[in-house]
């Protein structure tokens, strides 16, 4: 056989399985919540990258305020797993099951909800339930979201239905891209101060400016006062292309197994169902090799990575790689558990599936 000595990660199930670096973690952990405090703003994690309630603690311990969640599903789950401040970043139709699984949450923690029409707000009315609330504004991802200048309309129809408004937040998705994470973070403070402004003008107080992703936090303009960065908690080959992150600094792997050379290529055993499927235009694969950098998954089906080699000696036939994948927040909703790297611990990741 040629190439390198077959890799051994002992006490291991069976491959494909997620891995995570608990050192990189807690380092990743203590960046974001350092920076956050430079900046004088408070951190409110996005849960949805790791849907872990152990990880969710660790972000906590660091000095998080608490943490976001897109889904009622998830705000159950770390609910009942001791996280007692909430916010659900996501413009929420609530019919009567969804008021009473939301009501139920409110027994157990303090809770936000994103809205952008006056007409979800009735809906909760309706419903009889009356979260606290955020606008959501476009800052121009150009999903949901008002126009900024018209957030004032919406808060002042919450607060005469009785809401508690805390004020605006967007999401500046337009930062995932090369060359914008700087004048995305630009975007998103202008927003939110217009925002602001807006919902001032209706005689409301505003709390909350809230914003962030992981490729913006570092350019993180004056005038927000909350951060909600997600993927920083682990990295991914994204946040690596875009450096938000390096290669160094990624956290969580899929663990794989070579199982074929056919035709001189490298195939491993990790496809999408396991990687997850996302690729953005402007991204070199479909994932990386944590331990060989130039390596390139070039091709992915259901259970087969194709990988692009290059030069220098393939794996052996039977040996294991760390791969690094594009989005890893779909990666982790396709994972049972976390088996933590240096140990037989294997987490469980709490929130998979809770998409509703």
């Amino acid at each position: 056989m040629s190439g390198h000595a077959k890799t051994s990660f002992e006490d291991a199930p069976a491959t494909p399985y997620v891995r995570i670096d608990l050192g990189r973690v807690d380092a990743a952990i203590d960046r974001m919540a350092d920076h956050a405090r430079s900046l004088g703003v408070a951190l409110r994690p996005h849960a949805k990258t790791h849907k872990s309630i152990r990880l969710g603690h660790r972000q906590r311990a660091a000095g998080a305020v608490g943490l976001t969640v897109a889904t009622v599903g998830e705000a159950e789950v770390f609910a009942e797993g001791g996280c007692d401040d909430l916010f659900i970043a996501y413009p929420l139709w609530i019919d009567a099951p969804k008021a009473r699984r939301l009501a139920r949450v409110m027994d157990r923690a303090r809770v936000a909800v994103g809205v952008d029409s006056v007409e979800s707000v009735a809906e909760m009315v309706a419903h009889g339930i009356r979260p606290e609330v955020v606008i959501e504004v476009d800052s121009g991802h150009h999903r949901s979201g008002v126009a900024p200048g018209a957030a004032g309309t919406i808060a002042r129809y919450a607060a005469d239905a009785g809401f508690r408004v805390r004020g605006a937040f967007t999401f500046p998705g337009h930062s995932y891209a090369p060359q914008t994470r700087a004048s995305a973070a630009v975007d998103e403070a202008s927003a939110l101060l217009t925002a602001s402004d807006a919902i001032a003008a209706v005689d409301l107080d505003v709390a909350v400016r809230s914003g962030g992703s992981t490729p913006s936090a570092e350019f993180a303009a004056p005038g927000l006062t909350e951060l909600r960065p997600g993927v920083y908690v682990f990295g991914d080959a994204q946040q690596v292309e875009l450096g938000s992150c390096q290669m160094e600094d990624v956290a969580l792997t899929v663990v794989a197994t070579v199982v074929s050379h056919a035709g001189g290529r490298v195939i491993l055993d990790a496809g999408g169902k396991a990687l997850g499927a996302d690729r953005a235009p402007w991204s070199s694969g479909h994932g990386r090799l944590l331990e060989w950098p130039d390596a390139r998954i070039v091709a992915l089906s259901e259970h087969h990575a194709t990988v692009e080699w290059g030069t220098g000696e393939r794996p052996q036939l039977g040996s294991q790689v760390l791969v690094v994948p594009n989005h890893v927040c779909a990666t982790v909703n396709l994972a049972d558990s976390f088996v933590v790297a240096g140990s037989s611990e294997r987490w469980q990741v709490d929130a998979r599936g809770k998409n509703a």
